[in-house]
């Protein structure tokens, strides 16, 4: 019993350590924490999960995960800075480092082509690695010929991913039936695009208070400077800010994709401009998924459809004595706002102050890295336990959620699913 306290103990202290660390800091062990969303998934950095109390097992899981890493997908995201250096370059404008470069890009844009938006090869890895470790912590729930339903959004990079994990379930249990679909059927749960919610995002103000904040943060020159040898060029031909963040773009991805193994660009970046262009994406990602006061507070309930599936499709399978698993594969526009929407770990702050994010813990690579995933795992001693508990992992890590614990990091589902259900029927009231 002592053995066991003093694993939870120190269990605990390594998460609120985890949980300490500064932005600032995370970043200067890895530069590639600046990607934002473009991070590629760092796996869990809590080994062993809190043991679960009085006997209790688990024996269901719920689970909504983003796409794993892959391509840019806008049409001009590797060609752009492309067809600029290549211009320069036949004006004899660049550096020694600026054609340098221009072959690196020239390397993304070999590999992107044709693939916009695709999964890339480290993306499907990324899925069975999840769901080989998903299957290893919670073996019971895999046992046998358990039920695996999975869905995805209609876009291929996430049905690949979803693919991705089902293979790799297959394997560790050929008995597994598993049910698999994408169809436009669950969109308004799996994707819902909410027109009111997104028209109230920004406005002419919100615009110029981000651009105003962006600014503060600039480092285009300086890039410049490096790249091309004559400024009167850059001054008369290219948008250096656009160019700017087209590059560091192209860093961000960069280790999502094959060439990740021959080249970077993080080297034309300083640990301090790299950290000033993490600002402005983090303040990005607030502004237009969380609870920012100044767009009303409300955009996390983008994904009200979502939490209350996930509600009501728990409450039928809890009934089950064999349920298995929910698996749902789609983006990070969906699962960020989920997270706020949850409020898990403190991620539904409101504020008007976007420099205050970092200090008050929300940091958005922490949350939606490529495959990002929140997993809901559901305990209980056997079929006839009523007393269910439930524990919810971010990124394969405990989380915290706004309700009182049983013991750490469990919660009565009761709880959880009245708290919920309450902050939804507020929403719909209004």
């Amino acid at each position: 019993m002592k053995q066991l306290i003093l694993t939870i103990i120190l269990l605990c202290v390594s998460v609120l350590a985890l949980n300490a660390q500064s932005a600032w800091e995370e970043i200067q062990k890895d530069i590639h924490n600046t990607a934002s969303n473009q991070l590629a998934y760092p796996g869990p950095k809590q080994t062993r999960l809190t043991p679960a109390p009085n006997g209790k097992k688990p024996f269901y899981i719920s689970h909504y995960g983003r796409h794993g890493s892959r391509y840019l997908t806008g049409k001009d995201d590797y060609r752009g800075p492309y067809a600029i250096l290549a211009k320069a370059d036949s004006a004899g404008a660049l550096t020694p480092l600026g054609k340098d470069v221009f072959h690196r890009i020239s390397i993304l844009k070999d590999e992107s082509d044709e693939r916009l938006g695709e999964l890339s090869p480290l993306g499907a890895i990324q899925h069975q690695q999840i769901a080989r470790r998903m299957f290893e912590r919670f073996p019971e729930v895999f046992e046998g010929d358990a039920c695996i339903d999975a869905k995805s959004t209609v876009v291929i990079r996430c049905i690949l991913s979803m693919e991705n994990a089902l293979m790799q379930l297959a394997m560790l249990n050929p008995q597994l039936r598993l049910r698999h679909d994408a169809s436009k059927h669950d969109m308004y749960y799996m994707n819902l695009q909410d027109k009111k919610l997104k028209s109230q995002r920004t406005d002419t103000i919100i615009n110029e208070k981000y651009k105003a904040f962006v600014m503060r943060y600039d480092h285009s020159q300086q890039l410049m400077s490096k790249l091309f040898s004559d400024m009167e060029y850059v001054n008369k031909e290219v948008d250096a800010k656009l160019l700017a963040n087209s590059i560091f773009t192209l860093a961000s991805n960069l280790q999502n994709l094959e060439a990740r193994k021959k080249i970077t660009l993080y080297d034309l970046f300083t640990d301090d401009e790299l950290y000033d262009y993490w600002k402005a994406s983090n303040a990005y990602w607030y502004i237009h998924y969380g609870n920012y006061t100044e767009n009303g507070g409300k955009q996390s309930y983008s994904q009200r459809n979502l939490l209350r599936r996930i509600i009501e499709e728990a409450d039928s399978c809890l009934q089950l004595e064999r349920p298995g698993a929910t698996l749902r594969f789609g983006h990070e526009s969906v699962l960020l706002p989920l997270t706020c929407l949850m409020e898990l770990n403190g991620y539904g702050l409101q504020t008007d102050n976007l420099e205050s994010l970092e200090r008050k813990g929300w940091v958005d690579y922490r949350v939606i890295p490529m495959a990002a995933n929140i997993q809901l795992v559901f305990y209980r001693r056997d079929f006839q336990d009523k007393e269910i508990l439930v524990k919810v992992l971010l990124n394969e890590n405990e989380a915290k959620l706004p309700v009182d614990t049983v013991e750490e990091s469990y919660y009565r589902w009761s709880d959880v699913r009245d708290y919920y259900l309450k902050k939804l029927a507020t929403y719909h009231a209004e």
